[in-house]
């Protein structure tokens, strides 16, 4: 089952992801953000990831999600996070001033979809609060929210998470 968790920051989605794969075997991990360099909290949130990981469990740190997927589309597989995805494709194409990621979009939304395997998309939701003040910022949310639809179409389930508590928004069969 191919599933989009969906939550604020620290609202426990990453936490749901890795219970709905808690009981395959060897999960692959793919960690679409990088490590700033003298950046001490953030460090300590990954860090704080990686020590709930299984040690079964192997990650690679890519953000090139599409291709990870289909290298081994049966293969365990969560995702943390889209978010992270979204920047890099961004930065990549330069959409910060007007270049496009259309096609990246198309090419993971294409790829989630050939996966066979349990998938666990972590997502950050967006519009539920005030719009940004920057223009990155708006552009940044619009993608997302946009993005996150997509992949909810091809996604058979998708749970958001409040306060750590996972409510089922879609489930099919």
């Amino acid at each position: 089952m191919r599933a989009l968790i969906l939550g604020g920051i620290r609202s426990g989605k990453s936490r749901h992801a890795e219970h709905l794969l808690a009981g395959a075997d060897a999960v692959r991990y793919l960690a679409t953000g990088p490590i700033p360099d003298g950046d001490d909290s953030w460090s300590a949130r990954v860090g704080a990831h990686r020590d709930r990981r299984p040690a079964h469990w192997y990650t690679v740190e890519t953000a090139d999600v599409a291709t990870e997927l289909r290298t081994d589309p049966a293969a365990p597989t969560l995702v943390d996070d889209i978010g992270g995805w979204l920047t890099a494709a961004m930065d990549r194409r330069g959409a910060w001033t007007g270049g496009s990621i259309r096609d990246d979009v198309d090419e993971l939304c294409a790829a989630v979809e050939g996966v066979t395997g349990p998938l666990a998309l972590v997502s950050p939701e967006v519009g539920l609060t005030v719009v940004s003040a920057t223009p990155a910022g708006r552009l940044f949310t619009d993608e997302l929210g946009t993005l996150n639809q997509r992949l909810a179409v091809v996604c058979e389930r998708v749970v958001l998470v409040v306060a750590g508590q996972p409510l089922v928004v879609k489930e099919s069969a």
